[in-house]
């Protein structure tokens, strides 16, 4: 007899990619910063009944097992070898949301953002004025309330000249240490799979579980007002190509 506390631990060692394709030499990620887990395991039972109210036999049909799990600490590649298992690149993709503002300058006026990390500017998200209400963009020649945009030089109308302005974009830059990967649009079927291990211990003594082939189905991140971003991703398990399911064990 034992008991456990706390969340324990979770590892992934993914084993397939996007395409189905096995992965030669995986290597495992720890679920960091784990919130909890769920492991819920359910079978159909399949009646017999006479003509009697109870069943007097019992027959086990199918199976399930589903699992949850929320874990605070992100990196690139839980997310990629759990859930999406496509290309990861080592660079950065950022967004900078400007709450500093800058005043539009005489002519030409124009507003060129500092890209941070030496990047490169690459997506227009937006520019509003002091009072927070968004301008309207325009393809050149823009007039009071509007501005274009090339290149990550920003133009704005005479007319609003000292006026205070909040310029938000994406940028692109190099890094040796943050991962950018785009999720493309396959053909349905394949999925990457992993393989999932959970340990929980109190009092010197654990329970293992292991999980042989799992799918993950659902990922939601959610952002709350003074609170962490803790990401949950749902996840499914069958059996692998020796039929092996789970395996369990405990110190008693």
């Amino acid at each position: 007899m034992m008991y456990t506390f706390g969340t324990g631990a979770m590892w992934g060692t993914p084993l397939t990619d996007a395409s189905g394709t096995a992965i030669s030499n995986p290597t495992p990620v720890l679920l960091g910063v784990l919130q909890d887990v769920s492991v819920d395991i359910s079978f159909d039972n399949k009646p017999l009944h006479g003509t009697r109210q109870f069943a007097v036999a019992m027959g086990r049909g199918k199976g399930k097992i589903g699992g949850k799990a929320k874990f605070a600490q992100i990196n690139g590649a839980t997310l990629n070898s759990l859930f999406f298992g496509q290309t990861v690149t080592t660079s950065l993709l950022a967004d900078v949301h400007d709450i500093t503002g800058a005043a539009i300058p005489t002519t030409p006026f124009t507003i060129t953002p500092t890209v941070p990390n030496a990047g490169t500017w690459s997506v227009d998200l937006g520019a509003r004025d002091s009072n927070g209400v968004p301008m309207t963009r325009v393809a050149s020649a823009p007039t009071t309330g509007q501005y274009s945009v090339s290149a990550g030089v920003y133009t704005f109308a005479a007319a609003d000249t000292g006026k205070t302005v909040y310029i938000s974009y994406q940028y692109t830059a190099t890094s040796t240490t943050a991962k950018t990967s785009t999720v493309t649009n396959l053909t349905m079927g394949d999925a990457p799979s992993f393989r999932c291990d959970l340990f929980s211990s109190f009092g010197g003594k654990g329970l293992t579980l292991s999980l042989f082939n799992c799918f993950t189905n659902k990922l939601q991140v959610s952002t709350k007002q003074e609170d962490f971003l803790i990401p949950e991703f749902d996840f499914d398990a069958i059996a692998d190509g020796a039929g092996r399911v789970l395996q369990w064990g405990m110190g008693e």
